[in-house]
């Protein structure tokens, strides 16, 4: 596992030296030598070394990595580029087209988007090849939620895009009145259709932050 640096290497610190810590690190390094395991240990923060803390302006909440081969890199719904678009990102992807007028990219690296301070962070940070939620019971969810305390109180807008019924769960952790929560069912095929299509959740959100005098986010992937 690499490390986490800068200012959220300081409002972590408190949960490194928690008991439950230890235990998901040891069991985490042990997974690793034992099975083979998503996404590669060295981009298992990844998240965080895009967005720094007092960088974030956005988050994205997804549930566990991808679980096949050469897909998940450490930021929730993003896949290395040569990597077939999954199913949820084609329909985030429709989402983006009918609300902002983006094109659909050739590509689902989503790299751009942490950069500019959208900390797509999943809610379980590992996960075994081809077994969905096989790191759920590990730890990582409360090291996770620890993440959204110190982002609750942050004092600053910061606007989250809570899809589908784990994430939006989320919500009652957030009670800061200058951040906005927006909530819509999960882009999965199986879901999109009951209230993804058509949240707006792209034009809220920059709405929201040239509200409060910050740069929106350009939501456009490139092709590559």
């Amino acid at each position: 596992m690499s490390q986490i640096d800068g200012k959220w290497r300081a409002a972590l610190a408190p949960e490194f030296r928690k008991e439950y810590y230890k235990e998901l690190y040891t069991t985490v390094n042990s997974e690793y030598q034992k099975a083979t395991i998503y996404p590669p240990a060295e981009d298992i923060f990844n998240a965080f070394h895009l967005t720094p803390l007092e960088k974030v302006k956005c988050v994205i909440l997804g549930q566990d990595p991808y679980h096949e081969p050469g897909q998940a890199h450490g930021l929730c719904f993003s896949v290395k580029p040569g990597t077939d678009i999954p199913p949820s990102l084609v329909n985030i992807y429709k989402e983006l087209h009918d609300d902002l007028g983006l094109f659909v990219p050739n590509n689902g690296y989503l790299e751009k988007w942490a950069k500019q301070g959208v900390l797509m962070l999943n809610t379980i940070l590992t996960v075994r090849a081809h077994q969905a939620f096989s790191h759920k019971d590990i730890g990582w969810q409360i090291f996770t939620d620890a993440v959204i305390d110190i982002l609750n109180r942050e004092d600053r807008p910061i606007v989250y895009l809570l899809w589908g019924s784990p994430a939006g769960k989320k919500a009652a952790m957030l009670n800061n009145p200058k951040h906005l929560v927006l909530k819509a069912p999960h882009p999965s095929p199986l879901s999109a259709y009951r209230g993804f299509f058509g949240c707006k959740h792209f034009s809220k959100a920059n709405e929201f932050l040239v509200s409060n005098g910050l740069d929106p986010i350009d939501w456009q992937i490139e092709n590559i």
